[in-house]
């Protein structure tokens, strides 16, 4: 299904709305409750333009209640120009985690949850046991979004090429895993309503695009579902 992008009025406030909650997350830090984790394999895959360093706080909050999470390790996702265009790297890192400790859970922001969903359906669930996805819109068209002439400038893919339409299409179906999504109404970069189906459970929070996944709610919600998961 294809939606409008978000207005221009929350588009303008991303910015301002995504510094406020990381100068929040800075003075309070990560939260300190959460239900207990397993000591499962979790993958932390970053939204375009951003890398490791932004899914720390996220990773240092799983790692606390006791998972075994991991940033991805590429650096700055900037599509196809870091992973090739099949995920070819997110691939062989998830196999290389699965080797060692049985199926991976992923969690990805924006486009790392659209990785995300790719990599469950290409490996399976002998790979992948989990999917979490944070504000990413699977389920609508690239122009569901105000980003999609920055995601064809760092990526360098086209959103009308048909390989890369064969792909979204491949990804928004149905997981062969449980899958759950985390939204906002109030993204100011990508549709709230592209990021979520039927399919998954869904989450609906507060707050703008950038600063989701510093927000204390979405950390505890990535851990809930981990939990439920």
């Amino acid at each position: 299904m294809n939606h409008a992008p978000p207005n221009r009025l929350l588009w303008a406030a991303e910015l301002p709305r995504g510094a406020f909650t990381l100068g929040t997350l800075l003075v309070r830090g990560v939260p300190a409750d959460g239900p207990p984790g397993d000591g499962r394999s979790v993958l932390l895959i970053p939204g375009l333009g951003i890398g490791d360093r932004a899914l720390v706080p996220m990773r240092r909050y799983l790692t606390r209640l006791g998972y075994a999470a991991e940033t991805w390790g590429f650096g700055r996702n900037l599509g196809a120009r870091t992973v090739g265009a099949d995920n070819e790297r997110v691939h062989a890192r998830i196999e290389a985690l699965a080797a060692q400790a049985g199926p991976v859970t992923l969690v990805g922001v924006s486009l790392g949850g659209i990785m995300a969903r790719l990599a469950a359906h290409r490996l399976g669930a002998d790979k992948v046991r989990q999917v979490i996805t944070v504000a990413s819109p699977y389920a609508g068209g690239p122009r569901a979004t105000n980003v999609w002439r920055a995601f064809q400038l760092l990526t360098g893919e086209k959103i009308d090429d048909p390989a890369l339409a064969a792909r979204l299409a491949e990804l928004a179906r149905p997981l062969p895993v449980p899958a759950s999504a985390i939204w906002s109404a109030g993204d100011g970069l990508v549709q709230g309503h592209a990021c979520y189906d039927p399919h998954s459970r869904a989450i609906r929070l507060r707050g703008s695009h950038l600063g989701m996944h510093f927000r204390a709610s979405a950390l505890r919600a990535v851990a809930a579902e981990l939990a439920r998961g």
